[in-house]
């Protein structure tokens, strides 16, 4: 047996032969043409055409992963679009001399490398969609249109990369799973196998030999390895996995479309929480009611010592409203400290993290990070039902300057031209024993409530619920907490306005009916956890 590691971009087993992704692109040669100007029409007609196919693959697929990501060959019709694109295709034609095939394939590179074209949103994630894009528009100009999967039978695909074309359009009832040599897992490959369910393992380098073509594979999605003609005792434990999986999954299943509702007829809004670009599209396949905490802090977690850019800030934020239509997406500003640190920003030592420098204290510090996120929610806000939540809030006074500083986004959008709510929903969450107490006047001034058990239940217990030590004295069920949460609740709804719980005990399914009596309107918790408390919510008699 053979084990390969690499990572896991889509969760599952598959078990099968190995097949490898045979591309009918041969090596493109340099061509000296005569007519430059029939050369720049030719490579416009393959353009209009390569167009014309990424629309229809658009509409097609929009049906099976839904309408945000098809939405990534919208993107990839506007690379195609893009006059830097085209003027830099025809103007290499008309200097070199060249043919359009060989000219396409070098610009592919080199636009990647370019300031200028980075600028306008094909950065991280997207080398895959230019090379996906050219790949097509040589494929037209060369008259080869056709890649080969070999096997009859049910198979997983290997390949050195695949792209979102290749991906959106596999055949499920055939592919159990793909394993590549390369690609990212920030990628729309990566999204996409996920969103369709397609257990799959990348970046196995060149370990993965052409030579294992045709051997028995498995395919473990949940760790990120791969096993080549696996043992006896593998296969088995990885079969028996596999089984467990699928069967759950499908009884869940069912359940989508539901109503949140009791046998007694209450309802209770289900939706996700989401930190990443990579979490959106299993909020779809999860059928949640929306995203009910986007943590923001996640974007900042993940780039290391550069501060991610407004603009990259809202292109997440865009395709979270898009994806979720009219459903409300909740986007909390960034709530940095504590145990959510951020190489990028320099928080400074503190003896307490826990209670010190965080959340919009953090923020206040950082003004020009606040007005950043407050812009860059601004405008997600003018393509879907976007609010904001304000995290860590103790005082009115917080809520005031907040709202202050939203003020003065808007002025600065307004200044722009840019469009946005005007109205957007303001939120804060309750997430000490303090925000409990004056959640009555807090819900004069905002519009909705997010209680973060989590924290609520460290601050009230005066435990750090990350120290083992201690373990066996933390209590997130102690009555205090929960008549903390009752009070809110209550405060709330003389007020006539909507509550939620987006901690861990919101997915405890042995807080679901408690929740359900005290009047809790919303629960938010992970997407992979939506259905298994939409079952117990109708469980419930």
């Amino acid at each position: 047996m053979i084990t390969l590691t690499g990572k896991k971009i889509s969760e599952g087993i598959a078990i099968g032969k190995l097949s490898f992704y045979k591309r009918d692109i041969k090596e493109i040669k340099r061509i000296y043409v005569k007519d430059v100007e029939k050369e720049i029409q030719r490579f416009q007609r393959a353009r209009e055409k390569a167009v014309a196919e990424l629309r229809e693959l658009c509409e097609s697929s929009a049906r099976e992963v839904g309408d945000a990501n098809a939405a990534i060959f919208e993107m990839q019709q506007g690379i195609l679009e893009e006059p830097m694109y085209i003027d830099r295709v025809c103007s290499l034609i008309l200097e070199e001399k060249l043919n359009a095939e060989y000219i396409v394939q070098d610009t592919a590179g080199k636009l990647l490398k370019d300031p200028d074209f980075l600028k306008r949103g094909y950065n991280r994630g997207h080398e895959a969609d230019v090379s996906d894009v050219s790949l097509r528009l040589i494929r037209i100009l060369s008259r080869r249109f056709k890649d080969e999967m070999f096997m009859e039978e049910p198979f997983v695909l290997a390949s050195r990369e695949l792209y979102p074309s290749d991906t959106v359009q596999l055949d499920r009832n055939k592919v159990l799973g793909f394993v590549t040599m390369y690609g990212t897992i920030n990628s729309h490959t990566a999204v996409l196998a996920r969103t369709r369910g397609i257990p799959a393992v990348i970046g196995l380098g060149e370990v993965l030999k052409e030579e294992y073509a045709g051997k028995m594979i498995i395919v473990d999605g949940y760790e990120g390895k791969v096993y080549i003609e696996p043992d006896y005792t593998t296969l088995m434990k990885m079969k028996e996995r596999r089984d467990a999986g699928f069967h759950q999954t499908k009884n869940l299943e069912r359940l989508k479309g539901k109503e949140n509702i009791t046998q007694s007829g209450q309802k209770i809004d289900i939706c996700a929480n989401v930190g990443t670009r990579e979490d959106i599209e299993n909020v779809i396949r999860s059928d949640a009611g929306g995203i009910g905490l986007f943590r923001s802090e996640f974007l900042y977690m993940e780039t290391g010592r550069r501060i991610p850019t407004e603009e990259q800030i809202f292109q997440v934020y865009k395709l979270a409203a898009e994806s979720m239509g009219s459903n409300r997406v909740v986007i909390r500003l960034a709530d940095l400290g504590g145990d959510k640190m951020a190489q990028c920003i320099d928080m400074g030592k503190q003896s307490n993290p826990a209670i010190g420098i965080r959340g919009m204290r953090l923020l206040f510090d950082k003004e020009e990070i606040l007005l950043e996120q407050m812009r860059a929610i601004l405008r997600a806000s003018g393509y879907g039902n976007v609010c904001i939540l304000l995290p860590m809030v103790v005082s009115l006074e917080e809520v005031e300057k907040a709202k202050g500083m939203l003020e003065k986004a808007k002025r600065s959008l307004k200044q722009s031209k840019v469009a946005f709510n005007e109205n957007i929903p303001v939120g804060v969450m309750i997430e000490t024993p303090a925000a409990v107490m004056i959640s009555g006047e807090l819900a004069r001034e905002v519009d909705f409530f997010s209680i973060g058990t989590n924290d609520l239940s460290q601050f009230t217990l005066g435990m750090d619920r990350t120290n083992r030590k201690i373990e066996k004295y933390y209590n997130p069920y102690h009555p205090a907490i929960l008549k903390m949460i009752r009070i809110v609740t209550n405060n709330v709804h003389l007020e006539g306005k909507h509550v939620s719980i987006c901690g861990d005990l919101a997915a405890d399914l042995s807080m679901t009916e408690f929740f359900i009596q005290i009047g809790i309107d919303e629960l938010s918790v992970a997407p992979n956890q939506v259905l298994a408390l939409r079952k117990k919510i109708r469980d419930i008699q």
